[in-house]
């Protein structure tokens, strides 16, 4: 069993979804499993017109859905002829269950309904081009995850019920045809409402399957040679890193590299399971090897965040910052669901800096002012280097105005304006 994963970038356009066709008939004689993700920019559309629900703007919520409707019945149009009915009467009943519940008013989270609509996005991307495949002459079985992929109801960032999953996932090894073909990034209630597992959670979807299927191995196919040791739209002379270790990946991956999603190592290192990172543009290249096995004399590894904010928080009373206003701030991280990037503390002080996420940044600062003078301060960019030297550090803050830095032997943070 292998597992394989196709992010939005690999089934953005026909030609690339053909060429995923072209990659699958090179492994013919195996047993793939096979997770999708929301085509192109899907999931940001489909964003907005959660959006547009929230604020009870019905018809421009249901304009916006058309819009995405029409994408995707547009591309079934051009990919298939013997198969376009069948395909085109599936999308309409996914379109249907988003579009009972645009009709609807908002009376529960946003986060659930964010849910229930951005789910839509993989499901229709798997529908089109599983039958595209069957047209080609690639039988697969097309599988609804949520029948599978059980979790809690913390929607946007739902946990997985691993023992629940394992049940189900019997449903995956009794199927007669070698391919199976699934959606990445979605799960579902035990009361059967949608769930997504966080953003570019398809990664992780990948590793689940991996784990509970004891898999050879996991291949994500990427628009780029394999994991770079820095963002080559931002960094043109990114290089590429051919070996990496798990320890490696998923510091990476914590401090915000775009890479793999944070969540995928480590059903993967369980079971020493080796990912392969390929360049679904030309299959041949050997992308990257990440396993348990440690890597030495790596490259300076380059992570740039954009839209970072520092709270300054200081004691009301003068009093010293002990155990007890820490922990407070950490029931404060767990109950919005917050990933603080970097935290230093002083007698009566605390600095964090986070994601500038409005809505959360806005309740944290309302929740921690009960025991702290909140300071906001925002519009900064945030850099992390990994093995990091004096003299690319000095390079790369040349000319800013550097608010916090904090460093290790192997890592370095600024925050700067």
């Amino acid at each position: 069993m292998k597992v394989f994963k196709f992010g939005g970038a690999s089934a953005n356009s026909i030609d690339r979804i053909k060429n995923i066709a072209n990659i699958l008939k090179q492994y013919e004689a195996e047993k793939i499993v096979m997770i999708i993700s929301a085509m192109g920019k899907t999931t940001n559309a489909l964003e907005k017109v959660a959006e547009a629900f929230y604020a009870d703007k019905k018809n421009e919520a249901l304009q916006l859905f058309g819009v995405v409707k029409q994408q995707h019945l547009t591309t079934a149009k051009y990919l298939l002829v013997t198969h376009y009915n069948k395909c085109a009467a599936q999308l309409n009943d996914y379109f249907t269950e988003a579009e009972w519940l645009l009709h609807d008013k908002p009376v529960k989270d946003f986060d659930y309904y964010y849910d229930q609509i951005v789910c839509v996005g993989e499901l229709i991307s798997t529908c089109i081009i599983s039958y595209y495949l069957n047209e080609v002459g690639i039988k697969n079985t097309l599988l609804d995850v949520r029948d599978i992929l059980k979790t809690d109801n913390n929607f946007r960032e739902a946990t997985v019920n691993w023992e629940k999953t394992i049940e189900l996932s019997s449903a995956f090894t009794n199927q007669v045809n070698n391919l199976i073909i699934t959606q990445g990034f979605i799960g579902c209630t035990d009361d059967n409402e949608s769930t997504t597992l966080g953003r570019e959670g398809s990664d992780y979807t990948a590793a689940i399957f991996a784990n509970i299927l004891n898999a050879e191995n996991v291949s994500i196919w990427k628009d780029v040679e394999g994991v770079m040791n820095a963002d080559p739209k931002t960094f043109p002379n990114a290089e590429l890193i051919t070996t990496l270790s798990y320890n490696e990946v998923i510091e990476m991956a914590y401090y915000g590299a775009q890479v793999i999603h944070p969540k995928t190592i480590k059903p993967l290192q369980n079971k020493s399971i080796p990912l392969y990172v390929k360049c679904f543009l030309d299959a041949s290249l050997p992308g990257t090897l990440i396993h348990n096995k440690n890597v030495q004399n790596l490259p300076p590894i380059i992570v740039m965040k954009q839209q970072q904010v520092l709270l300054h928080l200081k004691t009301m009373d003068f009093s010293f910052v002990g155990e007890a206003p820490m922990a407070r701030l950490y029931e404060i991280f767990a109950q919005l669901s917050i990933q603080p990037n970097l935290i230093q503390t002083g007698a009566i002080n605390v600095q964090i800096g986070m994601d500038d996420k409005p809505e959360k940044i806005e309740q944290f600062a309302a929740t921690a002012a009960q025991i702290f003078d909140v300071q906001i301060e925002k519009d900064l960019q945030l850099l992390t280097i990994r093995h990091y030297n004096e003299n690319l550090l000095e390079e790369m803050t040349a000319g800013v105005e550097i608010i916090l830095q904090q460093k290790t032997k192997q890592t370095v943070q600024v925050l700067f304006k």
